[in-house]
């Protein structure tokens, strides 16, 4: 049986590709990759615009331009998190020290609850001045709905992913807690230390003087 620590194979297998992409955390973190593209695209592309012929840009939710850009702030950070998580949950099983291993599961399980709550408030948010919206003419009412809809499913991959992450960081603990050490933290030495003089030794009744004559000495009694 393979033994495991924080959800991670010990070091020295080798990468399967095929199986990393198939893991439900890996397609749970490109579906959250994807949705947040989906989301900070669309505000970018058609989030702001010009209605009776105002020269300056106004957000399509409510004229409210904090909501799409608390919206694209919030995508594009969450499309960089999914794109660094990724690259450490491939190298996590490189990884021998149980400790790295321990940060990066923490990191995940902090990171991924926060954007789990700020996808939430995104989601309320842009409703809430989407329905305050009252005049719609012109204002691309399908990309406003998809946006909307992509936080919502953004709130649950990253719910999920806060899962996966908590469940790692209890398995590690009680990993550690069944006698896994650290192989990096291993003090034994692979060979015995020089065994001490015997009582009642008594040094050699030669000497050597530097240049090498030896003389005689009688032992003492």
């Amino acid at each position: 049986m393979e033994t495991s620590v924080y959800g991670a194979s010990l070091a020295g297998g080798s990468f399967d590709f095929v199986s990393f992409i198939k893991q439900l955390q890996t397609v749970l973190r490109l579906l959250s990759w994807l949705f947040s593209i989906v989301v900070f695209a669309t505000i970018t592309a058609e989030g702001f615009i010009n209605q009776h012929g105002q020269q300056d840009t106004k957000c399509i939710f409510n004229q409210n331009d904090n909501a799409c850009s608390y919206g694209t702030a919030v995508g594009i950070i969450a499309f960089l998190a999914c794109v660094a998580f990724i690259i450490l949950d491939a190298y996590l099983p490189q990884i021998s020290n149980a400790k790295q291993r321990k940060h990066i599961v923490i990191s995940d399980l902090a990171f991924s609850g926060a954007w789990t709550f700020l996808w939430f408030v995104c989601f309320c948010f842009l409703a809430n001045q989407w329905s305050h919206t009252v005049e719609t003419e012109g204002i691309p009412e399908d990309a406003a709905r998809a946006v909307i809809a992509f936080s919502f499913f953004s709130v649950v991959s990253w719910a999920l992913l806060t899962l996966f992450a908590y469940r790692r960081y209890n398995q590690g603990m009680d990993e550690v807690g069944l006698g896994y050490t650290d192989p990096s933290h291993d003090q034994t030495t692979p060979y015995p230390p020089y065994p001490s003089a015997p009582e009642g030794y008594q040094q050699s009744p030669f000497t050597h003087n530097s240049k090498g004559e030896g003389s005689y000495q009688p032992p003492a009694y």
